[in-house]
This record gives structure tokens, C-alpha cells and sequence, in this order.
């Protein structure tokens, strides 16, 4: 077949094919325009999931006349400069309209402030009617009609109704967090109508903004999160380690404004939230990325979606140091939702006269008193070891640490109870404490503590289990990781560019105890690996390092090995359910949950802590 230009309609049905995937896209190069265009009310109105019609109308400045048959051709656009580095804009690209126009029927109906009559045009299936007269006020109405009727086939790819609105919903959403001072209305027959009112562009105003999209919840359970390095700066709210969401759809990143799905941001989130969260929980997140524009290209794929940056490592680091900072300053809180579902278990009315007695395999408090005497536990008397015991065989011997480095647990978690009870707190001043005096143990796992306004309910083991992973953390990040020297180097094969990554990162990787360096163009050789892994695949380890380093330009998979290892040393070595404390253990066991970032969670995310305040309480017994 000879070659030949194509058409402009197939040109621009093909560009419609990246720009317009289904009518969430629509709506957002239609919003994005609005707001290019100074809009502050954009109302968006949808029917059939956006497949029968989009009207979206805002009051910015408006198209004059001259220039409407310019707004839909291809390549047309007043956003750009001669810069292609200097972005400023939501859109750029001039593509959008008259993708739009080759596959529905479409109409746009403007003025600017100094028209004295609107002006209207129409294209159908790529054809461009004449401009003519209209009736409107200042702004643009566009209005999208029979979406894809031009290209039938790609209506067989679209879903239903509810499922298309709904990501039209999230669209808008996305948007208008980032715009605080504009209204944004979202309705149709195919909808519930979405009013998101102007709340300002102040910190308190886009705070209001995230509470009208993510929930009243939100602010309450968030972190301020404001960081800047090397002419990057962060701010956003994170939300704490017990207020999660089961999918990722709450995380919400704009790089200049621009919301941006961008794996390279998804993956610094997990990263900072990695030892706070299940693996099938996900923290809820609004980011806000500002740097130059000439260190970014927001022009990688048509529909603006993705971002490129030009020192990746740099912004991965500060989302994840600022977030762990971030989460480490807050102190422990626990999520306000938890007090909710707490109350919700709870079914008031008439106990019954008699109980049956323990069924779930726990002994009883009596029992398990007098079995430790009326002082209380006594180690010599029960198979389970006080607070202060348990790792001072355990850690040296199975990871390598010097005898001497133990010395970095014994002011720990671990440090003896009855040293502190000596100097321990009145009660009354402990009940100030953010977790308060301990009053109770029940069922030997659960510690009831008192504050001047709540009742508090920890889980003993998965608190102490988060304090001993802390610990570990610690010992382990403050020096170089011990290292064990194998007996024959192993070669790894690599394509010279992975080669040439490791070799670059060598420091790095010798600090965590992986000792290599280049051996010939096209491998590496590994003289040590850490002592922790103990018998490890070091290819497959060496490799994805490799691939690690390629993507993000870290070494962060090593790191996280280790702190897995941590993980399940801290599991093990941490107060077993069933251990019944004495007072002063328990006390000492808040106090130093107190003292510990994250410790509102355990290892595998889940919480350590339960608040009920007061208020709730006498609500559940009708004083309220």
C-alpha cells in the first residue's frame, strides 16, 4: 500500500483514542479548560454516565468570536509559550476540543467580558459547522453529545452507567482539591447531585476543601505535612497509621497543581507507611508537589496523567522522610472512628443472672493470680518472662550484633519495670498521660488504663511488640549492619548499565552489609551480604536491587529485608498475650508507648490502642 496522509478527521480520532478514553476524560479536559480560563463556578451536568451528554459552563473569561473556529482545530492553544519546559497551565496541548469534536457531537457557546453577544460553534463527527450568534452570559458553556458515536467500537469497551459516573465523580473530586476558591457542582439524572462550595485558598480553606471530598473524618485523623529540599517543597496531610482505607483510591498527589497518577509518588507513600500498615490497608493521603516546571515533564502521555522528574530520588526521599517525620512528631493518637465502631460492639441491656465462665482458653484472672502468688507475677513461677527478659539471647546469636551492642536495647523497651516503679507517678498525675493510669488487665491481654476523660483499652502484646521492633529499628540504622564474609565471591550478571548502578551505590549498600564491586563491564561480584538474611539468594537479591535503583534511584529493598527480619524478631520477643502484669508493668508499658513513634499501631498495622471518651461512654447509658 503507497503512502499517504491521512485525513484530518482519522488524525484527530486517532489523537481522541489517547486523549478521550471515556467520558471521565471528557469532563476533565473540559474542567481543566475552565479553570485555564479563570473560572470561579464550574457546574458539570451528565446523563447516561456521561455517554449521552456533558454540559460543563463556568464564568471565566470566555472565547471571542474570531477565535472560536481556532479553539477546535488541532494544535491551537493560548497556554503556551515558545517554552516548552515553562508549563504553567493545566492544559497545553491544544488537542483536546477537537479530539472531543471527531467522535461526538459537540458545541461550545461563549463570550468574554467585553463581547457583546455570546458566539456559538458546532462540530459532528469531525465536521465544523459556521459561527453564529447565541444568548449567553460571560463564560463558555461546552456541551458533548452521543459520545463515541463516531467510533461505534470503542463503545463496547465502555461499562456501565453507575461505574462511568462514578469515575466522572472522581474526577471532579481530584480537581477540586486542588482548587479550594472555586465552586464546583456536579449533577444528572444518572447522579446524586456533588456540591462542592468555595471554602478559600487558605490553609484552613483547603483543609475545608479535603473535608467536602474525603469526609469530616479526615481532618481529624490527618497529619500537616509541609517539607522543602533543594527547591522542592511538600505540604498535604497524611492520615495517621490507624485511619486507613482498603484501596488506594483516597491518595490524592498534584505535582504543580496538576493531579497526577504517578507510580514513582505511589510508591514513596507505601514506602513511608511501610512498617505502620497492613499490606491490604492503605493510608489516606492528599500531597501537594511544588517545583520548578523546567525540572518536570508533564508531557509524557496526552492525557497528562503522568510525570517524568528529573531527579526522581530527590522527590521520593522527601515524600518519605517528610512523612515518617511527620508521623513520628505526632506522637500517638488513635483514629476518632475507632471510638465509632467501639460503640457500635457494644449492645446494651440486662446481663444475665449466671455466667458460664471462660470460653476462650485463657485462664482466669483468680487463677492466674494465686497461681503467681498475692504479690502478683513472679517470673520463677510462670513460663513466661517479665518485660525486661527474652532478648538478651535471642538477638545476638541469631543476627550477628556484638555483645556490646546490646547495650542499645537496655534503655529500651525493654529496660526493667521495677527500676521504673520505684520512681513511678502518682496515679492521679499519670491519669494527665496520654494513655492515663493503668486500672485493670483483663482476659491477660488487654490493659485498661484511666485518662481524665477516656477509657483506654491497649492490646499488650502488639504494643510491645511495636516497642521492640523501635528498638531494633534503631540498633540497626545507627551503625553499619554486621556483615558476613562468604567463602567464595559470587558473580552476578547483569546488563553494564545495572552494573554500573550498584557499583555507583556500593557505599550504600556496604553500610547495610552487602559488600560488592564491579567485575568486568557486565557483572558484579558480592564479597559479603548482611548477617541478618543469613543463607540468602544473592542473585536474586542483587537483582532487584538492579531493578530498584533503575526505577527510583534507591536501595530501599535491602533496607526493607531487614526491617522485616526486626519485624519478626520483635514479634517473637515481645510480652506474650496471657502474661498477667503487675501495676507498675503496665504503667511503664504506656509510658513508653508514649515516648515511641507509631507505636498507635503495631508491626502489621494493626492498632495497639483503643480511645473511648467520656462523652461516648455515658451516651451508651442514655446520660446524653
Amino acid at each position: 500500500m503507497p503512502i499517504r496522509q491521512l485525513s484530518e478527521t482519522m488524525i484527530n480520532q486517532i489523537a481522541a483514542g489517547e486523549v478521550i478514553e471515556r467520558p471521565a476524560s471528557v469532563v476533565k479536559e473540559l474542567v481543566e479548560n475552565a479553570l485555564d480560563a479563570g473560572a470561579s463556578r464550574v457546574e458539570i451536568v451528565t446523563a447516561g454516565g456521561g455517554l449521552s451528554l456533558i454540559r460543563v459552563t463556568d464564568d471565566g473569561s470566555g472565547i471571542a468570536e474570531p477565535e472560536l473556529s481556532l479553539a477546535v482545530a488541532r494544535h491551537c492553544t493560548s497556554k503556551l509559550s515558545d517554552d516548552i519546559h515553562d508549563i504553567r497551565s493545566l492544559g497545553f496541548r491544544g488537542e483536546a476540543l477537537p479530539s472531543i469534536g471527531s467522535v461526538a457531537r459537540l458545541s461550545i457557546r461563549s463570550r468574554t467580558a467585553r463581547g457583546d453577544s455570546a458566539a456559538e460553534i458546532g462540530i459532528e463527527g469531525g465536521r465544523v459547522s459556521a459561527v453564529k450568534p447565541a444568548a449567553a452570559n460571560q463564560g463558555t458553556t461546552v456541551e458533548v453529545r452521543d459520545l463515541f458515536f463516531a467510533t461505534p467500537a470503542r463503545l463496547k469497551f465502555m461499562k456501565g452507567e453507575r461505574a462511568e459516573s462514578s469515575a466522572t465523580s472522581d474526577v471532579v473530586k481530584r480537581i477540586a482539591i486542588a482548587f479550594p476558591s472555586v465552586r464546583f457542582t456536579l449533577a444528572g439524572a444518572d447522579r446524586s447531585t456533588l456540591e462542592l462550595p468555595a471554602t478559600g485558598d487558605t490553609p484552613d480553606g483547603r483543609l475545608a476543601r479535603v473535608a467536602q471530598v474525603m469526609g469530616k473524618d479526615f481532618p481529624d485523623n490527618a497529619i500537616a505535612i509541609d517539607a522543602m529540599r533543594d527547591g522542592v517543597h511538600l505540604a498535604g496531610h497524611v492520615s495517621i497509621p490507624s485511619y486507613t482505607r482498603a484501596n488506594a483510591l483516597q491518595q490524592y498527589a498534584y505535582v504543580n497543581g496538576r493531579p497526577v497518577r504517578d507510580k514513582l509518588i505511589a510508591g514513596a507513600i507505601r514506602g513511608a507507611f511501610a512498617d505502620v500498615l497492613p499490606r491490604d490497608r492503605h493510608a489516606v493521603t492528599v500531597l501537594f508537589l511544588t517545583l520548578d516546571p523546567a525540572t518536570v515533564d508533564v508531557n509524557v502521555h496526552p492525557a497528562k496523567a503522568d510525570v517524568r522528574f528529573r531527579d526522581p530520588g530527590l522527590v521520593r526521599g522527601l515524600i518519605v522522610g517528610a512523612i515518617r517525620e511527620a508521623l513520628a512528631g505526632a506522637g500517638i493518637r488513635a483514629a476518632t472512628t475507632g471510638a465509632t465502631g467501639m460503640m457500635a460492639a457494644f449492645r446494651p441491656g440486662a446481663a444475665p443472672y449466671a455466667h458460664p465462665g471462660p470460653t476462650s482458653g485463657h485462664r482466669s484472672y483468680e487463677a492466674a493470680y494465686h497461681a503467681s502468688g498475692s504479690s502478683g507475677f513472679d517470673p520463677s513461677r510462670s513460663p513466661h518472662r517479665p518485660l525486661d527478659m527474652g532478648y538478651s539471647e535471642m538477638w545476638p546469636q541469631r543476627n550477628g550484633f556484638a555483645e556490646s551492642e546490646q547495650a542499645a536495647f537496655d534503655t529500651g523497651p525493654l529496660a526493667s519495670a521495677d527500676t521504673r516503679a520505684g520512681t513511678a507517678e502518682p496515679a492521679e498525675a499519670l491519669l494527665g498521660m496520654v494513655l492515663g493510669a493503668a486500672r485493670a488487665q483483663v482476659h491477660e491481654n488487654y490493659i485498661v488504663a484511666q485518662t481524665r476523660d477516656s477509657l483506654v483499652i491497649v492490646d499488650q502484646h502488639a504494643a510491645h511488640e511495636r516497642l521492640v521492633y523501635e528498638a531494633l529499628k534503631n540498633a540497626l540504622h545507627s551503625r553499619a549492619v554486621p556483615s558476613q564474609m562468604l567463602l567464595l565471591p559470587e558473580i552476578v550478571d547483569l546488563p553494564e548499565e545495572d552494573a554500573e548502578r550498584l557499583a555507583m551505590h556500593s557505599q550504600t549498600l556496604a553500610k547495610f552489609g552487602l559488600g560488592l564491586e564491579r567485575f568486568g563491564p557486565g557483572a558484579v561480584a558480592v564479597r559479603e551480604t548482611p548477617s541478618m538474611l543469613g543463607e540468602t539468594n544473592v542473585q536474586q537479591l542483587v537483582r532487584d536491587l538492579a531493578d530498584e535503583i533503575a526505577d527510583n534511584d534507591t536501595v530501599e529493598t535491602l533496607k526493607e529485608r531487614l526491617d522485616k527480619i526486626a519485624a519478626t524478631m520483635a514479634c517473637h520477643g515481645s510480652v506474650r498475650s496471657g502474661r498477667l502484669l503487675k501495676a507498675e508493668e503496665m504503667n511503664a508499658l504506656l509510658r513508653q508507648m508514649e515516648a515511641t513513634p507509631g507505636s498507635g499501631t503495631c508491626n502489621h498495622g494493626r492498632p495497639t490502642y483503643i480511645e473511648l471518651k467520656l462523652a461516648d461512654i455515658e451516651r451508651l447509658f442514655g446520660r446524653r
